[in-house]
């Protein structure tokens, strides 16, 4: 299957294994893809696969009743889906919602835990990123909290770019607004303030960065937080 042989390059999780590490985990991994609008997991629901995405988006969404769904969260090339298994837990806590078209491997939750069990190398490269997404998990909480909507909305961007590997994507305002939990005026605002100073292009839902300096000078400090964490490129 040649497709997986090109899969470390792809995802950074799987590409910190050595070669010998991945060669035992192939035979367990199918490529598989993963279309906008997709739901991959519900809260309370159980895990049945883990996600190793290599260019598709999720998010992590959390929802607390009578309000619309937050963005808590957002999983990209660098990481995985499924974290809850390598913590001993069988039930997704969130929503994972696709927001990029892509592909992704895709591993049971059986042989998931086999594997995790097995090799020590996986649990480092795990651990390392249950940390990593910690730290984006607890900063956004912070950021949602703290920072105006245009600074917010920078930063989404950007952290959205890394992911995708692509200075374009497709994102309609209503989706943005539970991404960042405000209302749709306010991303319209939002949007709008970044598209005077001639950062974006946004039109019927089609984003494009234009000076991703000047971007990442308009996002708040939660961006380079994250990024920190992890060099994604």
């Amino acid at each position: 299957m040649p497709v997986l042989y090109r899969v470390p390059a792809a995802n950074s999780l799987l590409a910190a294994l050595p070669g010998k590490e991945f060669e035992l985990l192939k035979a367990t991994l199918e490529p598989i893809p993963l279309t906008f609008g997709d739901v991959i997991y519900l809260p309370g629901e159980p895990i049945e696969h883990v996600y190793f995405p290599t260019d598709a988006l999720v998010s992590l969404l959390t929802q607390v009743s009578g309000h619309q769904a937050l963005e808590v969260g957002m999983v990209g090339h660098e990481g995985m889906l499924g974290i809850p298994l390598a913590l001993g837990v069988s039930h997704s806590p969130v929503c994972a919602l696709v927001q990029g078209t892509g592909t992704a491997l895709r591993m049971s939750s059986a042989h998931f835990r086999d594997e995790f069990r097995q090799s020590t190398l996986l649990q480092r490269e795990i651990n390392r990123y249950t940390f990593e997404l910690m730290v984006q998990l607890t900063q956004t909480a912070a950021c949602n909290r703290f920072h105006r909507v245009e600074e917010r909305l920078a930063r989404w961007l950007l952290m959205t770019r890394d992911r995708v590997r692509s200075n374009q994507f497709h994102q309609t305002q209503d989706l943005l607004g539970n991404m960042l939990g405000v209302r749709r005026v306010g991303v319209t605002k939002a949007a709008g303030a970044l598209r005077e100073r001639k950062l974006i292009t946004y039109n019927r839902g089609e984003i494009k960065i234009l000076d991703g300096i000047g971007l990442e000078a308009a996002a708040c400090s939660c961006y380079q937080v994250i990024k920190n964490m992890h060099t994604l490129g």
